[in-house]
């Protein structure tokens, strides 16, 4: 047995040697030769080009001159009569353009085999191969053998100039919008006889020289793949101008039932129905309209469809019950089909809708407890997922040792899942935190990745903020778990949360014993991040003989290899001697938002004035350690800036903090020279304002930027007509009062806007007439430009063009959002720092507000100032008290507000605003927000 291992080895070893070798570029390369011999072999040249592709294929790079070499030796064979060698090259020639030089000389050789008399087998390769080696300059050169391929009768054919119009299209805009009518005329064709003979080894370049006649044998093609690709040629070409793909939409979907639709492929359903939904999403106000359309693909007999149609409209925002019982019935239908793909779809799309609409899913609840004992175990996971969402509190403990005995059948990925969803029914049943929390430390001590564990942690984490009694319990699993962790980030993780929680225990000692075998035991990272948890132990401890042990250990951590883990130890050494220094060092709750430190360094460094003075951290806003650990992870990009919510994709990254916002305007106001002399910004806009409405056909957006002695109003001016340039753009801002302190400058208009330059920044400045003043006031705002038509052929303007102006919605500058940057603070300690200072108490009465958690959210958008506690609001509650803190741009300092509001039926709600801040003017800056 052993013999026979070891000689199988060998052999695949010898295999595997010799693979490498018949698969090497230079060998390849040497080969090429056989392209050039006479009589041409074509076994030997298939075999050959056979091995190119597949080295383009697994990621291998030809340099420029090895990709030219081998590109015109392949041209050499394009006379062959051979059909699948003929095949081979284009397949060859269209992966090695890309690299190869001066590939256009072969232009004129394939559109010999795209002519209307040629081969069948051939065209479509020579349209696919075309369409990669053209440059955009020669697109109108071969603009009518595209035409009349996209409407040719084959659909290999047809597809083949759909596809290659689709890749063409960012490179020639303007030609190819002109083939709007041949796609829509493929969108609309009936079903046509195919040459499938030879059309299926032309796409992959494999066939045998027996199916050089095969073109001649007619098979009849019922997919009508050519609509699918015809309707994503002509989304592409209108998808700038909504209205038209609404229209499009309309036309295609066949009314209510859905029956009189000319889409026969269920993949272009499919991809209609995408359309809609996202169509739906940037205007509600076709919502209606559309869902009524997706109703009617609910019953198609393609199983595709049905399922896209449920599924769009289950992610459907704001959707009804009502509306959703059709989609929750036809995917109920699904649990119980053969087909184990069918149920797994319906099972993953109704465990996310179980999020949201947990009442409408529990109608399945019996078809997905039959899913628990599924042999497919992806299916047994959603199912019990979802009954995890939608049952009731009596089934939590069935459920979850239904879920143990299968945990280790799944992949890690399935196991994140379940977590999840353990940890959301962790706020919706607080009362079975016990078998919750036994469930997830059992996981966490079996094999798994760390996105298993990480997964498994967070939800830890979360029934400790929010279930105090699991809490002693929790940080013993936790302690537990980083006996073991190989994962450092995680150790990191548990020892904060530790120092953070460890030391309001009862029993804070039991847990040093696991701290600080983490200092003796692991690697520099953990050590140092064990270190810091230790020092939070005895700073927070009123108990000196705690605190005597803790130094001791302490200054064991001195003679550390590291010097992190040294440094460390010395400074919280020195915090125990001085008590002053543990606010600052141990006890401080927030830190400095190094995006907006960033910001104010990179501002002080550009002004020579301010660089002659020390560095002013006072204005920067201060943000708790937990969001410091997430704004790291944020994306911070100027596109997601300047580009209108409503023409950003949904899958798109989340919006930058508002602290990275102020770092990314910064870099953008830089680039202006004639806000050069201004100095630093001292705020601006979190959120940019929408002035217009969805729908329109010019989209504005406005940001604010305060600084010293002026104000700039950054207009985000995009234009969605395809076919017009704006010239001249400008926004004219009209005060509507005369007291507004603040004179108008200048106007920097964008000299010219299409839709392929959208989005541009308009710039007006004003000056502020009193700078210690915190101006305010409302502004009605005019967008004027010089609108002119282009020409499709050339994409010139056709004339001189129109002087136009479109209403905009009115811009205000408001006390609280544009003066005051959110600051995270310690309030209680803040509150009583600040006692002796300037402070004003006055009551409100908000008679508008129907309920308290209202009266929150408006309090906390009018005023701009970072929420502390009091954010939760219990539905019940008829009294309740929220937390404000922030800081006054211009150095008026930090201000804290603490509103008391009581609830009364029909007369609102009462609040009564307490303001303390560092100054006077801070105060009144509150009130007047609130007031106004």
């Amino acid at each position: 047995m052993g013999t026979f291992a070891i000689s199988w080895q060998t052999k695949k070893e010898d295999e595997s040697g010799l693979s490498s070798y018949y698969n090497n570029k230079t060998t390849i390369i040497q080969e090429a030769r056989v392209f050039n011999e006479s009589p041409i072999s074509p076994r030997k040249c298939r075999a050959l080009l056979t091995r190119i592709v597949y080295l383009l294929y697994v990621g291998e790079t030809f340099g420029t001159q090895e990709a030219t070499t081998l590109f015109f030796g392949t041209t050499k064979l394009f006379q062959h009569k051979d059909s699948a060698l003929r095949q081979a090259v284009y397949l060859a020639i269209k992966e090695l353009a890309t690299t190869a030089e001066d590939v256009i000389m072969v232009t004129s050789s394939i559109m010999k085999d795209m002519q209307p008399n040629s081969e069948v087998i051939y065209r479509p390769n020579a349209i696919r191969a075309l369409c990669r080696i053209i440059d955009p300059s020669m697109a109108q050169g071969v603009e009518r053998f595209f035409k009349a391929a996209i409407v040719d009768r084959n659909p290999s054919i047809s597809s083949a100039a759909l596809v290659s119009s689709y890749h063409l299209f960012p490179l020639a805009k303007d030609v190819v919008k002109r083939w709007v009518n041949e796609a829509q005329e493929a969108v609309s064709a009936k079903a046509s006889s195919s040459f499938f003979g030879g059309s299926s080894g032309g796409y992959l370049g494999f066939s045998n020289s027996s199916s050089q006649n095969s073109g001649q044998q007619a098979i009849h093609s019922t997919s009508y793949i050519a609509q699918y690709h015809a309707l994503g040629l002509l989304y592409l070409m209108r998808q700038q101008d909504r209205m038209a793909v609404t229209k499009m939409i309309q036309q295609l979907g066949g009314g209510k039932s859905g029956a009189g639709t000319t889409l026969k492929n269920p993949m272009a359903l499919c991809m209609l129905i995408r359309y809609a939904a996202k169509v739906m999403e940037e205007d509600p106000n076709v919502q209606k309209q559309m869902l009524d359309l997706m109703e009617g693909w609910l019953r198609h007999k393609s199983d595709m469809v049905n399922f896209e149609a449920a599924r769009a409209i289950c992610e459907t925002r704001n959707v009804t019950p009502t509306q959703l019982t059709k989609s929750i019935t036809v995917l109920q239908l699904f649990l119980s089909s053969p087909k184990a793909v069918l149920k797994f779809a319906a099972t993953r799309t109704l465990a996310t809708l179980a999020l949201t609409h947990p009442a409408s899913v529990a109608a399945c609840n019996v078809d997905l407890e039959s899913l628990i004992t599924d042999s497919n175990r992806s299916v047994a996971t959603y199912a019990i997922t979802t009954l995890l969402k939608t049952g009731n509190e009596a089934s939590v403990d069935r459920l979850i040792k239904q879920i143990t005995g299968f945990m280790s059948e799944i992949s890690d990925e399935f196991k994140v899942i379940i977590v999840d969803a353990i940890r959301s029914l962790c706020a919706k049943f607080p009362t079975k935190h016990a078998s919750m929390l036994a469930f997830l430390s059992g996981v966490l001590r079996d094999e798994g990745g760390y996105d298993f564990k990480r997964a498994v942690v967070e939800a830890i984490f979360d029934m400790i903020n929010r279930v105090s009694e699991c809490k002693e319990q929790a940080l013993s699993h936790l302690c537990e778990f980083i006996e073991d962790c190989e994962f450092t980030k995680l150790s990191v993780r548990i020892l904060h949360l530790l120092g953070l929680e460890g030391p309001k225990s009862p029993q804070p000692a039991k847990f040093i014993r696991f701290i600080y075998n983490r200092v003796v035991l692991e690697n520099a990272t953990v050590r140092a991040a064990a270190v810091s948890s230790l020092a939070k132990f005895g700073v927070n401890s009123s108990d000196a003989g705690f605190q005597n042990s803790i130094g001791v250990l302490l200054n064991r951590c001195l003679d550390d290899v590291d010097d992190e883990v040294r440094d460390r130890a010395a400074l919280y050494l020195r915090v125990f001697k001085e008590k002053s220094l543990a606010q600052t060092f141990v006890q401080e709750e927030s830190v400095f938002s190094l995006a907006a430190l960033e910001t104010k360094l990179v501002a002080y460094m550009k002004d020579p004035e301010a660089a002659a003075q020390p560095l002013d951290v006072s204005s920067v806003p201060r943000i708790s350690r937990a969001q410091a650990a997430q704004e790291a992870a944020r994306p911070s990009t100027l596109d997601i800036i300047g580009v209108p919510t409503t023409h950003r994709p949904s899958d798109s990254p989340p919006p930058p903090t508002a602290a990275e916002q102020q770092s990314a305007y910064l870099e953008q106001l830089s680039e202006v020279p004639e806000f050069a002399s201004y100095g630093p910004v001292f705020n601006s806009t979190a959120k940019p304002a929408q002035l217009t409405e969805s729908e329109t056909e010019y989209q504005v957006t406005c940001v604010k930027h305060i600084f010293k002695e002026h104000v700039v109003f950054q207009y985000n001016v995009s234009n969605t007509l395809p076919d017009t340039v704006l010239e001249q753009v400008s926004v004219i801002m009209q005060p509507q009062s005369d007291d507004t302190g603040l004179t108008e400058d200048f106007i920097i208009p964008v000299p010219s806007l299409s839709a392929s330059t959208s989005p541009s920044i308009v710039y007006v400045s004003f000056t502020r007439e009193s700078p210690d003043d915190y101006a305010v006031g409302s502004f009605a705002c005019t967008l004027k430009f010089i609108s002119k038509e282009l020409d499709p052929s050339t994409g010139e303007p056709e004339d001189e063009g129109y002087e136009d102006e479109y209403q905009l919605e009115e811009v205000e500058l408001s006390a609280g959002g544009d003066y005051i940057i959110p600051s995270y603070a310690t309030f209680g300690s803040e509150w009583d720092r600040l006692r002796t200072g300037p402070s004003v108490t006055e009551t409100f009465a908000l008679s508008s507000m129907d309920s308290i958690k209202a009266a929150c959210d408006s309090i906390i958008e009018i005023l701009n100032m970072e929420p502390l506690g009091g954010t939760e609001v219990p539905q019940s509650t008829s009294v309740h008290t929220l937390q404000l803190s922030g800081l006054v741009t211009g150095g008026g300092g930090k201000v804290l507000v603490r509103c008391r509001m009581t609830f009364s039926r029909g007369q609102g709600v009462t609040l009564e605003l307490g303001v303390r801040a560092e100054k006077e003017e801070a105060c009144n800056l509150v009130l007047a927000a609130v007031s106004g």
